[in-house]
């Protein structure tokens, strides 16, 4: 088996600093949790590093069922950095619950490689492998806080359904592979755009298969229901984590999956773009009319990131390299805005899930002025409002599916827009111009004050420079 070490230096990496030494240190070391989250913290800056060195060594190893440099780099760039973010926040929460212990960040790591095992998939069974490693991780820290009902609660609907969005995963490729022969990515595309497969229909069923599989790794319509309820019960740093760390992978891979699935000469690439059109507007509704009704802060944050998985389906939709480019730039803001407000939300969180009401907020602005400032700056851009990152990121797509012929999706985004901005803008009118009548313990942020720095300071940073920026995302196709 021809392997090119150099190109898959990343992924051998973290892989080695896992499974081979990782382990081994915890079992030697016993009871020293500094140590761990330093040892983990320095493997994720040191693999994010080697994806940089690398992003230009472009091309297929362990024969061809990797790739190695460009997207997927980007990909391990993005998710080890998110990853660093939530182990700076994680830490001063655990604490608080007494609840920190090695394992998580071995688990918060573990996640991490499945994400990038599925930005590096050139092959079906790899991307199963990568998402199910992804996903075991988020089973157990969904249900960390073992003495919590809730917690326990979201790991169990967690992994029921996830389980039952597994058999479609599995039945969809069995059934792709059926039609095309294969399980690469490279022969499945060619397959699919000359029109070759003796088997048509397969063909269809395996790509709605893989549609639902990957619709529910990402909280799309009508496969969102178990969202707010694990985004809920679970630790709000797990949840900070899965939310966008954990939509960014389901992305990547659905960038990769459909690409290959719709080439623009293929008969199937119409009625599929039509279904996840569909599927795009209703998600979009559904989640922010429902986030309308939320009076828990963490219910609201979940109904939205349903609500943005609509958004970032139009780059699916509009099946061209703009909304490729479009999907790239506002996961990435995504992840920097939603982690920074449910980093927020877990400051401010008390046992016994007090805080976690909408009217908790009122008066912060006094109280914490800190944190309600940059808790603004994250409802300002989830909210689309300019000149911050989510703004642009959302022009960005809206652009990609009217040139693609999808001005009505278009349409439904932007009315979905407005709804939105009720309850992100009602938030900060509850922060800054709402008194508080009741007594509240001052917050203490700790190491999660340089998770809150870096996403505040990269969510206005990208809607000032998003010019530059999408220059830079172009050298990494």
């Amino acid at each position: 088996m021809h392997i090119d070490l150099f190109g898959s230096m990343p992924l051998i990496v973290i892989w080695l600093a896992l499974g081979a030494v990782g382990i081994a240190l915890q079992a030697f070391v016993r009871n020293n949790t500094r140590l761990v989250f330093s040892y983990y913290a320095g493997t994720l800056v040191l693999t994010a590093a080697l994806a940089l060195v690398t992003s230009s060594h472009k091309g297929v190893t362990f024969e061809g069922m990797i790739t190695m440099g460009g997207f997927a780099n980007y990909f391990d760039v993005l998710f080890c950095g998110a990853g660093l973010l939530a182990m700076f926040a994680a830490r001063p929460y655990l604490q608080r619950e007494n609840s920190e212990l090695d394992e998580y960040y071995t688990l918060l790591v573990s996640a991490v490689s499945g994400m990038m095992l599925m930005a590096h998939a050139n092959n079906l069974l790899v991307l199963f492998v990568g998402i199910e490693l992804m996903s075991i991780s988020f089973y157990v820290m969904a249900g960390f806080l073992r003495t919590n009902i809730r917690s326990v609660e979201a790991a169990l609907k967690y992994f029921l359904l996830g389980a039952f969005a597994t058999g479609f995963l599995v039945y969809g490729m069995s059934l792709v592979y059926g039609a095309t022969g294969s399980l690469q990515y490279d022969v499945i595309a060619s397959v699919v755009a000359s029109n070759a497969t003796p088997f048509p229909a397969l063909l269809a069923i395996g790509g709605v298969l893989l549609a639902v599989a990957l619709s529910f790794k990402v909280a799309a319509f009508p496969f969102h229901q178990w969202a707010p309820d694990v985004y809920e019960g679970s630790p709000t740093v797990v949840t900070a984590f899965m939310s966008t760390a954990g939509k960014a992978a389901a992305f990547s891979a659905f960038i990769a999956v459909f690409a290959v699935m719709m080439p623009n000469t293929s008969t199937l690439t119409p009625q599929l773009q039509q279904m996840l059109a569909i599927v795009s507007a209703i998600t979009m509704l559904i989640g922010n009319f429902t986030a309308l009704a939320q009076t828990n802060v963490k219910r609201m944050l979940a109904y939205s990131s349903i609500a943005h998985a609509g958004y970032l389906l139009m780059g699916i939709v509009s099946n061209s390299g703009s909304g490729y480019a479009g999907i790239t730039f506002y996961i990435t803001s995504y992840v920097f805005m939603q982690l920074g407000a449910f980093v927020v939300v877990g400051i401010l969180e008390r046992g016994n899930e007090e805080n976690l009401q909408l009217s908790d907020y009122a008066g912060l602005a006094k109280r914490e002025p800190a944190l309600a400032f940059v808790m603004a700056v994250f409802m300002l851009s989830l909210a689309g409002i300019p000149p911050f990152a989510g703004f642009f990121g959302k022009y960005l797509l809206f652009v990609s599916a009217i040139e693609s012929g999808y001005t009505w999706l278009t349409i439904v985004a932007v009315v979905s827009s407005v709804v939105s901005a009720y309850f992100y803008l009602g938030l900060i009118v509850k922060m800054y111009f709402t008194e508080s009548h009741t007594e509240h313990a001052p917050a203490s942020s700790g190491l999660a004050g340089i998770t809150l720095a870096v996403t505040t300071a990269a969510t206005i940073v990208m809607g000032l420079f998003t010019s530059q920026l999408l220059s830079i995302f172009g050298t990494w196709w």
